[in-house]
């Protein structure tokens, strides 16, 4: 099979071995995968892939069922699915295993599809079981225009918790007004505290949802009511910062810290199973929709991965590989 290849500053289209199909898991034909800023980070040789992971790029697919190991009963040859990757999406083919993969939406195609998996699953998983979101409770969320904030803005909405967010131009908090998102801020003018508790009042916001990390952390804590919670889910913004014990102790916040792609399979199939129980209908409804910036083809991978590090970008960006 061909596949994507670090090789020192480029990204080469060339052979790759195909990945053996073990037992519980999914051979994928893949059609199309999506850029992460993780894959940006990784090809730097700043975020290694957890053992026993491909260390080809990509965290997400959407494409066809070739073959199924022993034991597979969620999915059958020939099915459109897409999956979620610990690696390897960058590829022809791909293994996964079966916990990880489902059906493509009815009525999404497969570069919708391919926007699906890791965003939602990140959003879903930090939103609803990190943070134990419930209805009505209002969220800040960081990085609103990025491709987990605008799944987690659509997401708010659907299950009717108001989220204001923050992000890098007055046009992106117009097209993530226009998501359903509240309210919003251009970080490019100033401190975004002042304007959270403008939107929020006195009782400040009930979750923060933050993949900036040590640049934010006391103005997120300040934006926080009692019995907030802060995920932290990047560190763009540093990673060391000095932390007022009293405030944490005396709003009784908990801060967590959360990542997705290191996490056991078990754990990402529960997401996965939560993702078609409670966000699949809304998909195939049309309630909610992945936010495609651009699709591009494999040859182009290059210049993909030069549009997300703009930050001009809304949504994702598509590799197409077939």
């Amino acid at each position: 099979m061909k596949a994507i290849q670090v090789e020192g500053d480029d990204l080469v289209w060339g052979d790759a071995p195909e990945p053996e199909l073990g037992v519980g898991q999914v051979r994928i034909e893949v059609h199309a995968t999506a850029v992460n800023r993780a894959d940006l980070v990784q090809r730097s040789g700043g975020y290694p892939p957890p053992p026993g992971a491909s260390d080809i790029l990509g965290l997400e697919c959407a494409g066809t069922v070739l073959e199924v190991g022993e034991g597979v009963t969620r999915v059958s040859t020939g099915d459109p699915v897409c999956a979620l990757l610990a690696g390897g999406g960058y590829a022809e083919q791909v293994v996964v295993p079966a916990g990880q993969v489902l059906p493509i939406p009815v009525g999404l195609d497969m570069q919708q599809a391919a926007a699906i998996p890791e965003v939602f699953a990140t959003a879903y998983l930090n939103l609803f079981m990190e943070a134990d979101l419930q209805k009505a409770e209002r969220v800040l969320l960081h990085a609103g225009a990025s491709g987990v904030g605008t799944a987690a803005i659509q997401l708010c909405k659907a299950f009717h918790s108001p989220c204001f967010v923050t992000v890098g131009g007055d046009d992106k908090v117009e097209r993530c007004l226009a998501l359903g998102a509240e309210g919003g801020f251009n970080r490019h003018n100033g401190d975004f505290l002042p304007a959270v508790r403008d939107w929020a009042g006195e009782g400040g916001v009930d979750v923060v949802l933050d993949p900036v990390g040590a640049a934010y952390f006391a103005q997120n804590l300040a934006c926080l009511g009692l019995g907030g919670r802060l995920v932290l889910i990047g560190l763009l913004g540093g990673l060391e910062t000095e932390v007022n014990l009293g405030v944490l102790m005396m709003k009784r916040l908990r801060v967590v810290g959360s990542t997705l792609r290191a996490r056991p399979v078990a754990e990402k199939s529960l997401v996965m199973d939560a993702l078609r129980d409670r966000v699949w209908p809304l998909l195939e409804s049309g309630d909610i929709k992945p936010i495609v910036e651009a699709v591009m083809p494999v040859q182009e991978t290059d210049r993909a991965h030069r549009l997300i590090a703009s930050n001009d970008t809304v949504g994702k960006v598509i590799i197409q590989i077939r």
